[in-house]
C-alpha cells in the first residue's frame, strides 16, 4: 500500500511538473506593423494601445506572462512577409497581430496560417481574406474593407445625394473603399480615379477630373499623410464649399491636428470614436491619455487594444495550455470579453459584424485638442461583410 501511494505521488510530482513548466513559460506575440516613415505614427498608435490592454491585463495572460515582438513592415509587402516568416521560424510565437496595410497582410496570410498559429489583423481586412481566403487561423478586431465605405454609402443616401465621384489608391484596400461605397450608394457614380500607392501626394490631376465631372459629392479614401495632402489640395483647388466631401479613414485623431479645420464639415463612418459611452472604452481612452501625455488614441489604438483582449480570452479559457487550439479558437468566436467599441459578434468569416457610426469634427470639446472627433448618430447596426457567404467556414 505504501509503494502504490508512492508511486501516485510520483506520477502527480512528474504530471504536474510539465504544468508547472509551462506556467512559466510566456506567451509569445509577434505584432507586425509600419513603425518606420511618415505611417510610423499608425503603428505607434497601436503599439502604444496594445500595451495598454498588456498593462489592464496585469502583462499576464491565463497565469502566463507576455512577450512582444514588434516588427516593421515599412509598409511594403515583401518585407512584412519577411517579418512574419521570421517571427514563426526564429521566434516560434504563438500568436501574431498588427497589419494596417491590407496588402501586407494578404502577402503575410499563408505562411501564418499553414503553421496554424492564429494571426488577428487589428486593421487591414482585405476581401478575399474574408470570402475564399478565410480560414480557422483568422481573426479581425477591426472590419472587413468595405463595410466602413458601405455606411459612408448609406448616408449619402439618407442626404439624398444623387452622384458621386470616387477617388482613392490603386492597392487592395483602395480597392475595397471605393466598390464598398459604390455597393450601397443609390446615385450615380460618374467617375473614378485609382491613384499610386503609396507614394502619390500630388491628387491636381484627379481634383480637375472630380471638377469636371461636376457631381453633387466626392468620396474619398486616403490614411495617414496621404489624407492631409488630399484635404488641404481639395481646399486649394477650390472645391472645399462647393462639392461635399464624404470620407472613410482620412480624419482621425492622427490626421486631424496637421488638417485642422479643413477638415470641419468632412464627415466620415466608424466603428469605435473615442466617446463611446460604456466602461471599457471610458478606461481604455482616459488611460490611454494618462500612459501617453499629448496624445490621443485612434480606431487603430481601439482595434488593437481589442486585440490583445481577444488574444487573452482564448489563453484564459484554456487555462494557459496552447495545445488546445480548437478550444481556443471556439472562445474566440464568442467574444467573450469587454470590446471598446460596445458588443459585437463575429461572422462565419471571423470579421465583426457591428454597428458603425457617423463622426464628425467638432470645436471646443476637449480642452486640450482644439478640434475632435465626435460621434453624430448611428448609420448602421449590426453590419455584416458581403463576402461571408463566399467564405466556406460552417460554425
Amino acid at each position: 500500500m505504501k509503494k502504490s501511494l508512492m508511486a501516485a505521488g510520483a506520477a502527480l510530482v512528474l504530471a504536474a511538473g510539465p504544468a508547472m513548466a509551462q506556467q512559466d513559460k510566456p506567451i509569445k506575440i509577434g505584432f507586425v506593423s509600419t513603425f518606420s516613415g511618415p505611417t510610423a505614427v499608425i503603428g505607434n498608435d497601436m503599439r502604444n494601445s496594445f500595451e495598454l490592454a498588456l498593462d489592464h491585463l496585469g502583462r499576464k495572460m491565463g497565469g502566463r506572462p507576455v512577450e512582444v515582438i514588434y516588427e516593421d513592415d515599412m509598409q511594403k509587402p515583401d518585407i512584412g512577409k519577411q517579418k512574419t516568416e521570421k517571427l514563426l521560424q526564429s521566434d516560434k510565437v504563438d500568436f501574431i497581430a498588427g497589419y494596417i496595410w491590407s496588402n501586407v497582410l494578404l502577402a503575410s496570410l499563408k505562411p501564418v496560417v499553414d503553421s496554424q498559429t492564429f494571426l488577428i489583423s487589428a486593421n487591414a481586412g482585405p476581401s478575399q481574406i474574408a470570402g475564399e481566403l478565410c480560414s480557422p487561423f483568422f481573426f479581425s478586431t477591426s472590419w472587413q474593407n468595405d463595410q466602413t465605405p458601405q455606411a459612408v454609402g448609406e448616408y449619402m443616401n439618407q442626404k439624398g445625394v444623387k452622384s458621386v465621384y470616387l477617388i482613392g489608391p490603386n492597392y487592395a484596400a483602395g480597392k475595397d473603399m471605393l466598390s464598398g461605397l459604390a455597393s450601397t450608394f443609390k446615385g450615380k457614380v460618374v467617375g473614378q480615379d485609382l491613384t499610386k500607392w503609396p507614394d502619390q501626394l500630388d491628387f491636381s490631376a484627379e481634383l480637375s477630373k472630380a471638377r469636371a465631372a461636376n457631381p453633387d459629392a466626392v468620396f474619398v479614401f486616403y490614411p495617414g499623410a496621404s489624407g492631409v495632402q488630399f484635404l488641404t489640395q481639395y481646399a486649394q483647388a477650390g472645391l472645399k464649399g462647393k462639392i461635399p466631401l464624404y470620407t472613410a479613414f482620412t480624419v482621425d485623431e492622427l490626421s486631424l491636428p496637421l488638417q485642422k479645420e479643413l477638415a470641419l464639415g468632412v464627415p466620415g463612418a466608424q466603428q469605435w470614436v473615442h466617446d463611446l459611452p460604456n466602461e471599457q472604452n471610458k478606461r481604455f481612452v482616459a488611460d490611454y491619455r494618462k500612459k501617453y501625455p499629448g496624445l490621443r488614441p485612434t480606431y487603430y489604438g481601439a482595434q488593437a487594444y481589442d486585440a490583445a483582449q481577444l488574444i487573452n480570452s482564448a489563453v484564459v479559457a484554456v487555462n494557459g495550455d496552447l495545445s488546445k487550439k480548437d478550444a481556443m479558437r471556439d472562445a474566440m468566436r464568442k467574444v467573450n470579453f469587454n470590446s471598446v467599441r460596445g458588443s459585437y459578434k463575429y461572422g462565419n468569416n471571423h470579421f465583426p459584424v457591428q454597428n458603425f457610426y457617423l463622426q464628425d469634427v467638432v470645436k471646443g470639446e476637449d480642452k486640450d485638442f482644439p478640434l475632435s472627433l465626435k460621434t453624430v448618430a448611428t448609420i448602421v447596426k449590426d453590419s455584416q461583410d458581403r463576402f461571408h457567404d463566399r467564405c466556406p467556414m460552417k460554425w
